[in-house]
């Protein structure tokens, strides 16, 4: 997890193109400057991240499925429960399951957990749009590479 530039996802683990499903997995920082805050001398990874955490997921998921033809853009958040802290050094694993992919839309169920145990859970509503230039298209499918997304996936 690289928390100061927005990148929260650390690798894909699992691309089920066809079945919509994508799995991936994050680091919580040992060390970071937003644990000076949230909180001091009681770190805690903040809920808005684990929210953007499985958007990212959620978005290359969708990614997947219009073969990174368009670019999907957090839209809404429903259902988001958290069970448990998460604190720095914790291992993430994600997932995220297509519901509705359609009319410039794609919602999402997406989870974390850690250990096998759930520690937060969402769905996610994306508004699907071109890229909004050839530069940002290239940018984002060689993050994916670069995250472990198989190469061949991307049309």
């Amino acid at each position: 997890m690289r928390i100061e530039y927005f990148q929260l996802i650390d690798e894909i683990v699992e691309v089920g193109k066809d079945a919509g499903m994508i799995r991936a997995r994050a680091t919580v920082p040992e060390e970071n400057t937003i644990f000076e805050g949230h909180f001091p001398g009681h770190p805690l990874m903040p809920g808005v991240l684990l929210i953007e955490s499985m958007a990212q997921t959620s978005g290359y998921l969708v990614l997947s499925v219009n073969g990174f033809n368009s670019m999907p853009f957090l839209a809404g958040v429903r259902e988001a429960k958290f069970r448990t802290f998460v604190t720095p050094g914790d291992v993430l694993d994600l997932e995220a399951v297509l519901e509705h992919d359609g009319s410039g839309y794609a919602m999402t169920k997406a989870k974390i957990k850690r250990d096998g145990k759930p520690i937060c859970d969402a769905r996610l509503t994306f508004r699907v749009m071109p890229f909004p230039t050839p530069d940002f298209r290239t940018l984002m499918t060689g993050n994916a590479i670069r995250l472990g997304y198989p190469q061949e996936l991307i049309a």
